[in-house]
């Protein structure tokens, strides 16, 4: 399932032959001519719905006019990441037990803003993946990613770090350590839980720490906000003007 029209449309242009059903309110008509004129050439079951169905189908109230039945994303193996990043050097962000799907979404979306490749989701149980609703708040971030999920993210990174890849941690305590990456370095920045920070074997894998320097009047960020301010000083580290 994938709703929101922002989300819907990024659906459809990065993955269209993973579609099933469109439903969309009729007030959208104009705004999804691409969309409409695939459906119709594709055979693919396409109609107007009324609030109260479309609402039904995507189980929220945020839809935005438009519901896609559509295939679940493939989760890419963390040994193919590796090769990816071999090849073309990038960032990667990982979550280590993130799983608030407010804060999922924002953070997608800051990742792919910044041009990250790919978002790992790390948990001591198997992720329960990315939820509809995750997708609707990256109004369509997700779509530009790749999407990795480990039960042992300390062994990931360390998989990782092994190969040449930079670990950077981000902790509330550390003593801000510059974000200086190489632009033709891979790197992995981590954050962890809202209350609990990241975990201590986690933490062990990271090459640095870093913090970001604040008024002092409360201890840390959201860990989305902090997401989007450490992603684009990495951004700017890694020459993104060049």
């Amino acid at each position: 399932m994938a709703y929101g029209l922002r989300n819907g449309l990024a659906v459809f242009e990065r993955r269209r032959h993973d579609i099933r059903r469109i439903g969309f309110d009729g007030a959208l008509r104009a705004e999804l001519p691409e969309l409409l004129r695939w459906a119709a050439s594709a055979g693919v079951a396409c109609r107007e719905e009324g609030e109260r169905e479309l609402g039904s189908r995507a189980g929220s109230n945020q839809h935005e006019g438009l519901v896609l039945d559509v295939l679940p994303r493939r989760w890419m193996p963390a040994k193919e990441l590796s090769s990816v990043l071999a090849k073309s050097p990038g960032i990667v962000l990982a979550l280590d037990r993130v799983r608030n799907p407010q804060n999922i979404g924002a953070l997608l979306r800051s990742a792919a803003f910044f041009g990250a490749k790919a978002v790992i989701l790390g948990a001591p149980a198997p992720h329960p993946g990315l939820p509809a609703f995750a997708q609707r708040v990256a109004e369509g971030g997700a779509e530009h990613l790749e999407l990795c999920r480990t039960t042992d993210l300390a062994d990931t990174l360390g998989r990782l770090k092994s190969q040449g890849v930079l670990i950077i941690g981000a902790d509330a305590h550390a003593r801000g350590a510059p974000l200086d990456v190489a632009p033709t370095a891979s790197c992995v920045l981590v954050l962890g839980h809202e209350r609990e920070g990241l975990g201590a074997r986690v933490k062990a894998q990271c090459n640095s720490l870093v913090t970001i320097q604040g008024s002092g009047a409360l201890e840390s960020l959201n860990v989305a906000v902090a997401a989007g301010v450490l992603l684009a000083e990495l951004w700017r580290s890694r020459g993104s003007s060049r």
